[in-house]
């Protein structure tokens, strides 16, 4: 699963690309075609995934062949012909332009992830979160990252980082194996442990009791599993890092409302804690968005 890596965009690269593309699709497309695809369009590696609503009169191949053209770089253009769901986070995807392939190497902050876009969960747009978060890793801390995917969080916290231990888990067989290949490419041999299943049963089997913090980076199941990352904090707490989605109408604060959800939860656990930030990470359609709440566990 080795894969030259010369080709691959470094994450400054994707910022200023999604900054500039709808000014240079502007020059090929249609005001209205640029519009439909300037908040879909996704650059993984040197992959682009692109979303085009039913009603669009602007074709994917229109779409792909311009950024092809615009943007030397991105070798595959993708659509995104189903939303991501299931246990696995996966989506459906359709090559439409360019080399017919869905692996690729994605680099953001010094490290470099293999990835298989049809096979596994990945969002680029999670970049500074995974960064924010590798900040506030202390010296010899142990994490949990319960929901690791092909291990984004966990080597960018081993790399830049000191951590004791990273303990890495995910459901998806094929996500585990391309994070042992970037745990590999990365060199950070014997800092981070993948561990492939549901983090549920892991961490009742195995890791109860041993994290200083812990990573919760699946919004949809991030509020079912709450009781087991209290269940991997030391018993001296930590900290949780809890993702959601939240639905908030104008009138209404997501923030609130998600500080609110995790209070509520926590409330019923019987423990002593703080919600001192929650952010909203981005927005994942109208009125909805992907909120970070970081929870200290005193």
């Amino acid at each position: 699963m080795l894969l030259n890596v010369s080709s691959a965009f470094t994450i400054n690269e994707g910022y200023s690309l999604r900054k500039r593309q709808r000014k240079k699709l502007s020059n090929t497309l249609s005001l209205e075609g640029t519009s439909k695809v300037y908040n879909s369009f996704d650059v993984v590696g040197d992959i682009a995934i692109i979303r085009m609503p039913p009603a669009s009169r602007v074709s994917a191949e229109t779409v792909a062949k311009a950024i092809l053209k615009r943007h030397l770089n991105v070798k595959t253009v993708l659509l995104q012909t189903s939303p991501v769901s299931g246990d696995l986070r996966l989506r459906r995807l359709t090559h439409v332009a360019g080399e017919n392939k869905t692996i690729t190497v994605h680099k953001e902050f010094g490290c470099s992830f293999v990835v298989d876009v049809a096979e596994c969960y990945f969002s680029p747009r999670l970049s500074h979160e995974r960064m924010r978060i590798a900040k506030l890793v202390a010296s010899n801390e142990t994490v949990v990252n319960m929901f690791a995917g092909v291990g984004c969080f966990s080597i960018i916290i081993a790399k830049h980082a000191n951590p004791k231990k990273v303990f890495s888990i995910d459901v998806n067989l094929a996500a585990v194996q391309f994070m042992q290949e970037n745990i590999r490419l990365n060199r950070v041999y014997g800092k981070i442990t993948p561990l492939l299943g549901d983090s549920k049963e892991i961490v009742n089997s195995r890791l109860q009791k041993l994290a200083d913090r812990v990573l919760m980076p699946l919004p949809e199941k991030a509020l079912e599993y709450l009781p087991y990352a209290l269940a991997a904090l030391k018993s001296a707490g930590g900290w949780i890092h809890y993702y959601g989605l939240e639905h908030a109408k104008k009138t209404e604060n997501p923030k609130e409302k998600t500080k609110l959800k995790v209070t509520r939860a926590l409330d019923a656990s019987s423990v002593d804690f703080e919600v001192p930030f929650v952010r909203v990470v981005r927005s994942t359609g109208p009125n909805w968005f992907q909120l970070v709440a970081d929870i200290q566990v005193t």
